[in-house]
């Protein structure tokens, strides 16, 4: 099975696409996907972005139709050596914040001298998971949101560790990124809004 990030505004082409290499395709809403399954065997199940549940017509058009991003949610990666938190208002960036951390890397240096150096990483680490909390804070506070998270998942369990931030809900999918930076941030935000094909070839 593979999974490809489409865009909603190419689906409707995707699913055309995928017809014309496998044979008639029919289709079917399964648990919130849509499905298809073609003549060779071959099969896919779309999911909506952010985890939404697809109630509408087994059509790949209704599909594309319903594919929309929420009103007010926000995106959170955290890595060790940064952080990017945005506020979204749809598709729209409305404000964002991303920063960089140095955290000491790993030392071959044995005894009190490699204490001393994992001592140091500890402490730049949690500096750099609480700077990225009073940013979320700053830009994610007030009502209740979605949030889409990525990075290294033991910083961002760190970051909403934070009390303030207990109104957020985290909705997927977990984005797999490096380091943040604002390209990294815009790439995060196209694959959360991307629908989500599982496809199995025959």
């Amino acid at each position: 099975m593979t999974e490809v990030l489409v865009p909603g505004v190419r689906m409707v082409r995707w699913v055309e696409n995928f017809a014309t290499r496998h044979g008639a395709t029919s289709y079917a809403v399964h648990e919130g996907t849509l499905t298809g399954a073609a003549a060779d065997g071959s099969t896919f199940s779309a999911r909506l972005p952010l985890e939404a549940t697809y109630a509408g017509p087994a059509d790949p058009g209704a599909f594309a139709a319903a594919v929309a991003a929420p009103d007010r949610w926000g995106v959170l990666l955290v890595r060790k050596g940064g952080f990017a938190v945005a506020r979204l208002a749809g598709d729209v960036v409305a404000e964002h914040k991303v920063g960089q951390r140095h955290v000491q890397g790993r030392t071959k240096a044995g005894g009190q001298s490699q204490q001393r150096f994992a001592r140091r990483r500890d402490n730049q680490a949690r500096q750099a998971f609480e700077a990225a909390a009073e940013h979320a804070v700053r830009l994610l506070g007030g009502r209740p949101l979605p949030v889409v998270t990525g990075g290294d998942h033991a910083a961002v369990d760190e970051v909403l560790a934070d009390a303030r931030l207990a109104h957020l809900s985290v909705a997927g999918p977990w984005l797999a990124v490096p380091d943040p930076r604002r390209g990294v941030l815009d790439s995060a935000v196209a694959d959360a809004l991307s629908v989500r094909v599982d496809v199995v070839n025959a």
